[in-house]
């Protein structure tokens, strides 16, 4: 059996070690609203959401949460987990049109021992991955190289969202 490579993601201690405002940037993404983070809301469902991650790992990195303030799979409703699948599947096939990866990375971080960076109110990563998208920049200059603005990003998963048929509100 090989030895694990741990996977290194250097650019993520900005996000580590930014103080947190007391409140939980997933809470109160129901409607729109002034926060920085509705810039990156992509789709807005019946109770849960996606958005594009601050920090992502990979360029088009969305996270889907529930509206509610949950941190157990076993906490949320059937509502709750059949739409956050629903917007998951959506999200692959629009990633895929948008920005065609070649695989994913789906997943929860439960907890933070597990590594979740908000504990406290589960959410699901959807990060596209390239053949070859891992390179020598993070390793050795600290630097991560994402192709473009996080709002051009956001317009172009948008756009693509909203040709999708998905029973969405923005």
């Amino acid at each position: 059996m090989r030895n694990p490579r741990p996977l290194w993601a250097p650019w993520r201690t900005e996000f580590i070690r930014t103080p947190r405002r007391g409140e939980c940037f997933l809470c109160n993404n129901e409607k729109p609203h002034s926060r920085p983070e509705e810039s990156l809301i992509i789709a807005r469902g019946a109770v849960a959401f996606v958005m594009l991650n601050r920090y992502p790992y990979n360029a088009g990195h969305l996270l889907i949460a529930p509206y509610r303030h949950v941190d157990r799979l076993s906490r949320l409703t059937a509502e709750e987990r059949a739409e956050l699948m629903e917007l998951a599947a959506h999200a692959e096939a629009v990633l895929t049109a948008a920005m065609t990866p070649d695989a994913f990375n789906v997943g929860f971080n439960l907890g933070a021992a597990a590594g979740a960076g908000v504990a406290d109110h589960l959410h699901m990563h959807i990060v596209p991955r390239w053949q070859g998208d891992t390179n020598f920049m993070p390793v050795l200059a600290d630097t991560r190289c994402v192709p473009e603005a996080l709002d051009k990003t956001a317009e172009l998963i948008r756009k693509h969202w909203n040709n999708e048929h998905y029973g969405h509100r923005n």
